[in-house]
């Protein structure tokens, strides 16, 4: 998506308020250029790991001859206008929940209250069946704008269900290791006990700028 789209649609978005339909399209979108983003990183890594920044020149101010250079600009040149492409975007996303909230706010509540019941009872009648699940680890570390962040999990967070791990079946961390790498791209439903509440998070395991998939640190609990 250009510049030009963004801005194209941005001005027919001011038109009329956004509605939920826009925000998954913009969301679709924004999907969209992250994984061209990806592809193009893979490109770099696949050129002997240059990067961004990494001189395609040898000492001597001759073309490296051990990396294809055009193909390493045209990946770079590439990353930057989608980068550009995904900051647009974003801000259409986020202008887009602006006027969503400033012109249905009446429905917003009421769709909200209509979801909160709809989990409440979804987990007193999972409790019901299945009794009160204890933790069997803790959140003890998170990295800013990782995966786990991006999902909301918190330091202290106490971890009931990762994914198809749970009290019953855990073992060591090993099991959530094996989730987590068959699991790459794919969202993953991870509950933890917050502050004596149950939340119900989404976690995505992504290759992101650290180190790993999840961008936190996981301990097994002492029962």
């Amino acid at each position: 998506m250009s510049d030009r789209d963004a801005g194209q649609s941005g001005s027919s978005s001011g038109a009329r308020a956004a509605t939920v339909s826009d925000i998954h399209e913009l969301m679709r979108r924004k999907e969209e250029i992250e994984a061209q983003i990806k592809a193009n990183y893979e490109v770099l890594e696949g050129q002997k790991g240059v990067g961004m920044n990494e001189p395609l020149v040898d000492f001597e101010g001759y073309p490296r001859a051990d990396v294809d250079v055009y193909q390493v600009r045209t990946a770079r040149h590439n990353i930057i206008c989608l980068q550009n492409d995904h900051k647009a975007v974003m801000k259409q996303v986020e202008e887009a929940l602006h006027q969503l909230h400033a012109h249905d706010k009446e429905k917003q509540a009421r769709d909200l209250a209509e979801a909160q019941e709809e989990a409440m009872s979804h987990r007193m009648s999972h409790n019901e069946g299945h009794g009160l699940s204890q933790a069997f680890a803790k959140v003890n570390s998170v990295s800013p704008g990782s995966p786990a962040s991006i999902a909301g999990l918190q330091v202290d967070d106490e971890i009931v269900e990762f994914g198809s791990v749970n009290t019953q079946n855990f073992q060591s961390l090993h099991n959530i290791g094996s989730v987590v790498q068959h699991s790459e791209e794919k969202p993953l439903n991870v509950t933890v006990i917050r502050r004596g509440e149950r939340q119900q998070l989404r976690l995505v395991p992504t290759r992101w700028a650290g180190k790993g998939l999840l961008g936190c640190n996981i301990i097994p609990l002492q029962r």
